[in-house]
């Protein structure tokens, strides 16, 4: 075998790769979720907003980004250590993104703080699910 050959067959198979990765990553995002627009703080203004997938489970709520190839969630959230803070609407070049029926609301999950931008049900759903978590009071202590 020849070295371009050997370039060649590297070649598509990290194509081939890429190109798995991508369709289960596909496959993940339309098993379904609520659109979510979501950024990491602090960030500059109407600057780091990724689009994704947010999908709630019982005890946390994942994030999927719709760029990303990562087979799994990008970013995973407590349910228990899940915080609200301000509600506010979009400002500034957010518009370029956003519309006006988005509200957009900091949630810190005890060590780094968020900003999440959803639409109306997207955030009824999404305060029901933290209000309805369970207190850690109520929470059976496993047995040994």
């Amino acid at each position: 075998m020849t070295i371009g050959m050997i370039l060649l067959i590297i070649l598509v198979v990290l194509l081939a790769a890429a190109v798995a990765a991508f369709l289960y990553r596909l496959r993940v995002l339309h098993r379904g979720g609520t659109a979510a627009i979501v950024r990491t703080l602090p960030a500059a203004p109407g600057a780091g907003w990724r689009h994704g997938i947010m999908c709630y489970g019982e005890s946390a709520l994942v994030f999927y980004k719709l760029s990303s190839l990562k087979p799994g969630p990008d970013t995973k959230f407590a349910r228990r250590d899940i915080e609200l803070g301000a509600r506010r609407a979009p400002k500034g070049n957010e518009f370029d993104i956003m519309t006006e029926d988005i509200a957009i609301l900091e949630v810190s999950d005890g060590v780094q703080n968020y900003e999440f931008a959803l639409d109306g049900g997207a955030l009824t759903a999404f305060l029901s699910w933290v209000e309805a978590r369970p207190s850690g009071r109520s929470m059976r202590r496993k047995r040994f």
